[in-house]
């Protein structure tokens, strides 16, 4: 086991060989064989990584299991979430797991990837080896082995950055800033 320069551990069991990286807040937890953590990440109660599950920078859990293998590499809420073996969670991607009165689970089973810039609303469960491309909100299940998009068609304005710069140009007073 290793832990990093300013990380502060309160009532966490840590295996043999995991690593703790710098700055890490981690409180009631449980860090398998071989886990990576941090630097900068937040791991609070109930949090249970698995061996070789990694966790990277700006990650926050609670209430969250990753599997073996499982990696949330940075910038992700995971609350309430149980995430299977081999999963990918992309950066940005956030479990919605509370509607003002009660939370809710987000299940992501085993080898599923979940593309950057994702919402999770839960209860919802991303099925086994399911891809969710990025930018997209879920609130649906997504089966076994499927594609879920949300996100609009991209919609091309040629010339309509020049006419919007060029009407702001006409507006803008002499002595104005920006």
């Amino acid at each position: 086991m290793r832990v990093d320069t300013g990380a502060v551990l309160t009532d966490v069991q840590v295996a043999d060989h995991a690593f703790i990286k710098p700055y890490s807040v981690l409180t009631e937890s449980t860090i398998g064989s071989r886990a990576e953590i941090g630097p900068f990440t937040h791991c609070r109660p109930k949090t249970r990584i698995d061996e070789r599950a990694k966790l990277g920078n700006f990650v926050e859990t609670k209430k969250a299991h990753l599997m073996a293998e499982a990696k949330a590499n940075h910038l992700a809420y995971l609350g309430d979430a149980t995430i299977g073996a081999k999963a990918n969670i992309g950066a940005g991607t956030i479990t919605c797991n509370y509607d003002g009165f009660d939370k809710y689970q987000t299940t992501i089973e085993a080898g599923a990837f979940i593309g950057s810039d994702s919402q999770l609303v839960a209860p919802v469960t991303v099925g086994r080896d399911a891809y969710v491309g990025s930018g997209t909100t879920v609130t649906k299940d997504v089966p076994r082995g499927a594609l879920a998009l949300s996100r609009p068609v991209q919609v091309i304005k040629d010339g309509w950055a020049d006419k919007f710069r060029e009407a702001k140009a006409k507006r803008k007073k002499p002595g104005d800033e920006h």
